[in-house]
């Protein structure tokens, strides 16, 4: 029931009364702009930092697994080369106890094999190891890249808080009174002329008449069409920029008056 009862009235105003709400309701919505201007970039510039902050932050701990996973392969080539010098000494002792040549041969070729191994562990834990020195190093400049970031984010967000503290109560104040003029509004109206006003450049999807041109793109009004303007007895669209027109009186602003010609002989 109250839905309708809305509507009926909105259906009930004047263009008159329709023009003004919406000029009301503009005004409202611009005043929220130029708090969302106080805030400038500083929105953009929180959700980079935090973006850049979650990369460096999932990047670190992907070196981190990586460094953990050489130092585990670090340890099981040296594992390796414990063995391989294990089975060496085996090899050696069983030398001394051969029967024939073929089993000295054999022997010492499982023993050369054996020594290679561990010449190859040797390597990989070499190349391992710088590889983990490297990796830990760019540990460390991120991190420091890291608590930079942190602290710009910080100041930025520090900055960001303090400045919507200040506006909160206001834009809390200004949406709420916008929210409930726009249900005065009817909605094929409010939807178009929110439509124009996300198309415009300055937010504005209502100007005046300025010197007998569009407020908002400065073209020429025909006479008969500034006077259809004035009566407020049908919504008036600009054909150029598509904003709605309203004179300056309604508006609030008081009409320029264009000075008079002198009179000769006077």
């Amino acid at each position: 029931m109250a839905k309708e009862t809305k509507n009926t009235e909105s259906k009930e105003l004047t263009v008159e009364q329709k023009l003004t709400a919406l000029f009301q309701l503009q005004t409202m919505l611009s005043d929220i702009d130029k708090i969302k201007t106080l805030r400038g970039e500083l929105p953009l510039e929180v959700q980079d930092l935090e973006d850049e902050i979650e990369g460096l932050s999932t990047r670190i701990d992907k070196i981190k697994a990586e460094v953990a996973e050489l130092k585990s392969s670090i340890a099981a080539k040296k594992i390796e080369i414990e063995t391989a010098k294990a089975t060496i000494a085996k090899y050696q002792t069983q030398q001394e106890n051969v029967r024939n040549n073929r089993e000295y041969d054999f022997l010492s070729k499982e023993i050369e094999f054996q020594n290679l191994e561990v010449e190859l562990c040797e390597k990989r834990i070499k190349e391992f190891t710088a590889e983990e020195k490297n990796k830990s190093e760019e540990i460390v400049t991120s991190t420091a890249a890291l608590v930079e970031r942190q602290k710009d984010l910080d100041q930025k967000r520090g900055e960001l808080d303090e400045i919507i503290s200040e506006t909160k109560q206001e834009e809390e104040k200004l949406r709420e009174k916008a929210k409930n003029l726009e249900t005065t509004i009817e909605p094929r109206l409010l939807q178009s002329f929110k439509r124009i006003r996300k198309n415009s450049r300055n937010g504005l999807g209502l100007v005046y008449v300025q010197r007998d041109a569009c407020g908002g793109c400065f073209n020429k009004i025909p006479p008969q069409r500034q006077l259809d303007i004035r009566s407020r007895k049908k919504i008036i669209v600009c054909e150029y920029c598509g904003r709605i027109m309203i004179d300056p009186e309604l508006a609030g602003i008081t009409p320029e008056v264009k000075p008079e010609k002198p009179t000769r002989g006077k």
